[in-house]
């Protein structure tokens, strides 16, 4: 959930960390803080302010820190209110360490009563302060590093660290266990993050650290191990992302941005995917044909915006690849009595690659001899190392903390699997497949034609951001649309929204509609096309305020809504790629008017990396 950033070398160690923290403000921000060596003094020097990190910034400008090594946290918090005392930074009882973490201690309060009757104060009431104080227990005749990894071998739960200590003004150490954290390789200069864009601006050549191991760095190079001590022997992996990808370009928000950039990411999706005579190929692992050929049942397994994927997945795995697939929110099959087996494809889909459900659930799985293909955007993350075989998205860094350009670019990655699945296991005839190739590949440039009539889905949603709630209805494979419609909504204007699959309506949901709900029909030239235009009479019977999503041509709606937003003709398999556009234009549009924080809202962040 929070960001971390740690920087050593020879630059400002402020200037670097808050950089980096405005790039990771999409994990947290609850409340920031910054630590610096200050080199005159070999002493600790901490600012930490609640609320966004332009507190933090004023603080920094009425009273700057100097110095080359240092370490800063956005905070997302869990333990504890989001006050200054609760911000990271945490230190130890002399002020000779300081500690930021991501994730969940567990067994904190055991701990910290244990080090309290051994004479330690404590000042905030966070988990993660529990850890600086078992730092300084095994610091007085040890290195730091030493120090740190006996506090972690007490600790249960998950953390991302990083630890600085004025004895030691030449080190800076990190360590992981179920959170992610990365090593940036600079030149006379190294970096530490819980994320990629927070040092993007200052190198590409990343070192992920694997669960339960340590780096130390210098300015001049790192060193990493197990939290036995053995060395572990790790070479940089060059990232393709740029700082660019990670900044707004010109726009409002971020989120405005990445809805914008949907047709060029899947555009060279597609491409990347399809070879010249139509046939899907992969570029990383893959599972073998002779495995897929065995697969009896597909289990999908995801959270948020990925789970809704999922869902439209299984309409696509079932009709295109003829295999039996089931899907389930990551934080429920994880505790489930599983029925699968070496015959069960397991798909995995998260666009950080280290939400804690979703790895969870894979591990369980993995017991069961179940083979493990993901789908995510962040490259060399927990989930892609730990799967069997793997398809990148590469969407580019998404800030926005309501998934967007995530979503659409998911979907293409299973219709891509599904085809190629299909064409394994001879569930569809080549010159069908190569068929649905051909229509995929004209998806972006519809998706161009929608966002070019922006403006007015614009306007739409400004007549109807005064609602105080939305209905969203979809039937088959735009069920899950109707979903994550209704989620977007909730997510970053804080209007309740509900998704329903149409036929659903009759038992429960009719009984809300009346002239002051909005309710969103997705309505698309589709084998059920009559069965939604049922459900518009019922409610338009009911006066409520329809807003439908049309395939272009339909004049006999207009009759029925009050508001039409038309998407152009496609085959009903890829519509969710059309209808989720103007999804996600009404609830970003609504949001905006409503003046909510559209980037950042409220109690959410990017990345779910606890349970």
């Amino acid at each position: 959930m929070c960001g971390i950033v740690g920087y050593i070398g020879e630059r400002s160690a402020q200037e670097v960390l808050l950089s980096g923290l405005r790039r990771l403000e999409y994990r947290g921000y609850d409340s920031s803080g910054i630590s610096v060596v200050i080199p005159s003094r070999n002493t600790l020097s901490v600012r930490k302010a609640s609320g966004k990190i332009t507190s933090l910034d004023k603080l920094l400008k009425s009273r700057p820190l100097e110095g080359s090594l240092g370490i800063a946290h956005t905070r997302w918090a869990t333990h504890g209110a989001p006050t200054q005392v609760n911000a990271h930074p945490h230190l130890d009882c002399k002020g000779e360490i300081a500690l930021v973490h991501n994730g969940i201690i567990e067994n904190y309060e055991s701990l910290r009563g244990q080090l309290v009757k051994e004479g330690h104060s404590f000042c905030s009431q966070t988990d993660t302060e529990t850890i600086v104080h078992l730092i300084e227990k095994f610091y007085k005749n040890a290195t730091l590093e030493e120090a740190v990894r006996k506090a972690l071998k007490l600790v249960t739960g998950t953390f991302a660290i990083a630890v600085i200590s004025g004895r030691e003004p030449g080190k800076l150490v990190g360590a992981r266990s179920g959170s992610p954290l990365i090593v940036g390789v600079g030149k006379n200069e190294n970096f530490i993050a819980s994320d990629a864009p927070a040092i993007l601006e200052y190198t590409k050549d990343i070192v992920f650290l694997e669960e339960n191991e340590m780096v130390v760095l210098n300015k001049n190079g790192f060193r990493v191990t197990d939290l036995e001590g053995r060395e572990v022997r790790k070479n940089p992996e060059r990232l393709n992302w740029n700082i660019e990808q990670a900044q707004k370009q010109g726009y409002k928000h971020f989120m405005l941005k990445e809805i914008n950039e949907q047709p060029r990411i899947l555009d060279n999706l597609i491409n990347s995917r399809i070879s010249k005579d139509g046939e899907v190929f992969f570029k990383e692992r893959e599972i073998s044909q002779d495995r897929l050929k065995g697969v009896k049942n597909i289990f999908i397994v995801a959270c948020g915006t990925a789970y809704h994927a999922g869902l439209v997945g299984k309409y696509i795995f079932e009709t295109v690849s003829r295999v039996p697939t089931q899907i389930d929110v990551s934080s429920e099959f994880r505790y489930r009595d599983l029925l699968i087996d070496k015959n069960t494809l397991v798909l995995a889909i998260s666009q950080s690659g280290e939400t804690a459900d979703t790895l969870a659930g894979v591990r369980q799985a993995r017991k069961f001899g179940a083979s493990v293909f993901s789908i995510c955007n962040v490259l060399g993350s927990t989930l892609t190392r730990e799967s069997d075989a793997v398809m990148y998205t590469h969407a580019g860094p998404e800030i926005g903390v309501a998934s967007t350009k995530a979503y659409t670019a998911q979907l293409v990655a299973i219709y891509l699997f599904a085809f190629y699945l299909a064409k394994v296991r001879r569930s569809m005839q080549a010159d069908k497949i190569r068929k649905l190739v051909k229509e995929l590949k004209l998806i972006p440039k519809k998706q161009a034609e929608i966002l070019k009539n922006q403006s007015n889905i614009a306007r739409t949603a400004r007549r109807h951001s005064h609602f105080g709630s939305f209905l969203y209805l979809g039937r088959n494979i735009n069920y899950p649309s109707a979903l994550e419609g209704a989620l977007k909504l909730k997510e970053i204007s804080y209007i309740p929204a509900e998704g329903y699959a149409a036929g659903e309506m009759k038992h429960g949901p009719i009984a809300l509609i009346d002239e002051y709900r909005a309710v969103v029909c997705i309505t698309p030239a589709s084998k059920i096309y009559e069965k939604m235009i049922s459900n518009i009479q019922e409610i338009h019977s009911r006066k409520g305020r329809i807003i439908s999503i049309a395939t272009k041509g339909d004049g006999n709606i207009k009759e029925l809504t009050g508001e039409v937003v038309y998407i152009p003709k496609c085959n009903e398999l890829f519509s969710p790629l059309l209808v989720v556009l103007p999804l996600q234009l009404l609830a970003y549009h609504i949001s905006v008017k409503r003046g909510c924080d559209v980037d950042q809202p409220r109690n959410l962040a990017k990345s779910v990396t606890v349970e």
